[in-house]
């Protein structure tokens, strides 16, 4: 009989090596792919979002709105009955680009109405003695004497952004250069024909070239302590950010208390068996420590920036916002996490950060931004969010300032939050999807 088994080494020999190694670790290569997917296509989408909002904010311009107020009542120029604040109102609605400017012909009042509330970022205001000073202007060139220069005024509005307030003046820059020019043609045309080939002074002439004198003057300036109107946005921010970051910070450490994640301390490994607990209490305790968690972050930032001399009107109104706002961030990150797992980490960063910041117009107006961005700021936290903020600290809290869109849809996000963490938890333990398979009544999962 043959033996076909290996020989056995002698006592004095060497153990014979396999020849085919035994790995002890395969490595998961297709796994591996998935985050470096995934960084990239955040690369990717952080520098569209990014460099695509922050790119040459006038090429993006569209439907800016400025407020136009003609208050000129008119005068005889040359003997015949003129307005050239008609003129002017005429010629700036049908040259100013429709579909870059917002330009809306009002009265006074609903100007200033619309400036308090931040509905436009400035207006052209032409007085009512407009056309009665052009004529004098006019008389001034041949006949001595002392005289005013037509005066139009533009008030910019910086408490709607400090960006939009540069844009806005901009506009009125070159609405003006344009005006200045048709109102000197005519002027000129008009003194040619009083005085006839007589030449003017060098002083008339250049009179005539520039008549109209443009004063620019900010409407209800900022006060200190707004660090020029960013304030607002970065307020935004940090609510943001503690309610996007406590929510991960109260998702992991919940789940390493119950042992369903474990508990890493540098080197130092504490092992914890998992509790017998199901979704949606374990999401009702996660809830509930976000909740507590919210008016102390609130009270907190509101005392930092109070020692700061950051100018708060109304801090109980904005501790109170603040408290909603980073208890809606918190509870719906919270509620994605458990509704998606792992996925819902990515999911909260591109809703809450990556989509949020370029759509919040806190430092770039949203008409100054590619239509794109702008459309995400009707759904997007972040832009709500600061609206709201904007109103407390620049427009006393009118609920037409951005309050009342800020609030309500701070609540909305917050239901959506709610309703989705509550139907999720409930369907997992509904159908037996029990975390690590433990049955959260105690008893051991059923064996498929």
């Amino acid at each position: 009989m043959t033996d076909n088994s290996a020989p056995t080494p002698g006592a004095g020999e060497p153990p014979v090596a396999d020849s085919k190694p035994h790995r002890k670790h395969a490595m998961p290569i297709r796994e591996w792919l998935a985050p470096i997917t995934l960084v990239t296509v955040l690369a990717a989408l952080l520098g569209i979002m990014y460099l695509g909002y922050t790119a040459d904010p006038e090429k993006h311009l569209h439907d800016f709105p400025i407020a136009l107020v003609n208050q000129d009542v008119g005068d005889t120029l040359g003997g015949k009955p003129t307005n050239i604040g008609d003129q002017i109102t005429t010629a700036l609605g049908e040259n100013i680009p429709a579909d870059k400017i917002d330009l809306r012909t009002v009265g006074l009042n609903e100007a200033q109405r619309q400036l308090q509330n931040g509905e436009v970022y400035g207006a052209i205001v032409i007085p009512g003695d407009f056309t009665k000073r052009v004529a004098i202007l006019g008389t001034a060139s041949v006949v001595p004497g002392e005289i005013e220069q037509p005066i139009i005024s533009v008030l910019t509005n910086p408490r709607a952004g400090t960006l939009a307030a540069q844009i806005m003046q901009t506009i009125a820059d070159q609405a003006m250069v344009q005006v200045n020019s048709t109102v000197g043609t005519q002027l000129t045309d008009q003194v040619h024909a009083a005085v006839g080939d007589t030449p003017l002074s060098g002083a008339a002439q250049l009179q005539l070239t520039k008549p109209i004198d443009v004063i620019v003057t900010p409407y209800h300036p900022l006060p200190a302590g707004t660090g020029q109107g960013l304030a607002a946005f970065f307020y935004t921010l940090v609510l943001l950010i503690v309610g996007f970051s406590g929510a991960m910070m109260i998702n992991s450490l919940v789940d390493a208390s119950l042992g369903f994640i474990p508990a890493e301390y540098g080197p130092w490994h504490k092992p914890t068996p998992p509790a017998p607990i199901s979704r949606w209490r374990t999401l009702l305790i996660k809830w509930g420590i976000a909740a507590i968690s919210a008016p102390i972050a609130s009270g907190v930032f509101l005392g930092i920036g109070a020692a700061l001399n950051m100018s708060i009107e109304r801090p109980l109104l904005l501790f109170l916002y603040g408290t909603l706002a980073i208890a809606a961030i918190a509870i719906t990150g919270l509620s994605v996490m458990a509704a998606f797992g792992t996925a819902g980490l990515m999911i909260n960063l591109i809703v809450f950060v990556v989509l949020g910041i370029p759509s919040s117009s806190g430092t770039i107006p949203l008409e100054a931004t590619p239509r794109w961005i702008a459309d995400m700021a009707t759904f997007e936290p972040m832009h709500q969010i600061y609206l709201a903020v904007r109103a407390i600290l620049f427009f006393d809290g009118h609920l037409e300032a951005g309050m009342g869109q800020g609030l309500w849809m701070t609540f909305g996000g917050l239901a959506i939050g709610l309703i989705l963490g509550a139907v999720a938890t409930h369907t997992y333990d509904l159908r037996g999807m029990h975390r690590l398979g433990i049955e959260h009544r105690g008893q051991p999962a059923p064996a498929e």
